[in-house]
């Protein structure tokens, strides 16, 4: 069974919403998720999952929330090489460049990204809340 931690920052509760779809998936494929708030999650805690969601909307000019998430994702960066990782959040405007940097990011630590990014204009839709189960189901295989 595969120990995976989904990791979100959620202003208005959409990337939160997205962060229990994916636990759904995971919980489908048979694996065990753990939803776990960006502000208490570290790189200590890296090493306790087989993989890691990470969930965050676009802020300002398509970037990450830069109080909480950003140095949580920044501190937990180096430690992510070889681990299975995937990306989901939501967004109000834009074309969806944060997501794009975000996974360049991550190929750049050298993690086993799991997608290019899930995201969802606001409230996920139906199609969005099924690509979020999904994305469960990728980070058990």
């Amino acid at each position: 069974m595969s120990n995976v931690a989904v990791v979100y920052w959620s202003d208005t509760g959409n990337t939160e919403a997205m962060a229990n779809l994916v636990a759904e998936g995971i919980r489908s494929a048979g694996g065990n998720a753990e939803i776990i708030t960006a502000d208490g999650f570290g790189p200590d805690k890296v090493s306790q999952y087989d993989a890691i969601a990470f969930g965050c909307p676009a802020m300002g000019d398509e970037v990450l929330e830069e109080d909480i998430f950003e140095p949580m994702f920044a501190a937990v960066e180096g430690s992510l090489s070889g681990k299975r990782v995937g990306l989901f959040g939501s967004y109000d405007w834009g074309d969806g460049q944060w997501m794009r940097d975000w996974a360049d990011r991550c190929r750049a630590a050298g993690a086993d990204l799991a997608n290019e990014g899930v995201i969802a204009n606001l409230s996920p839709n139906d199609a969005e809340a099924e690509d979020c189960r999904k994305l469960g189901e990728l980070m058990c295989s």
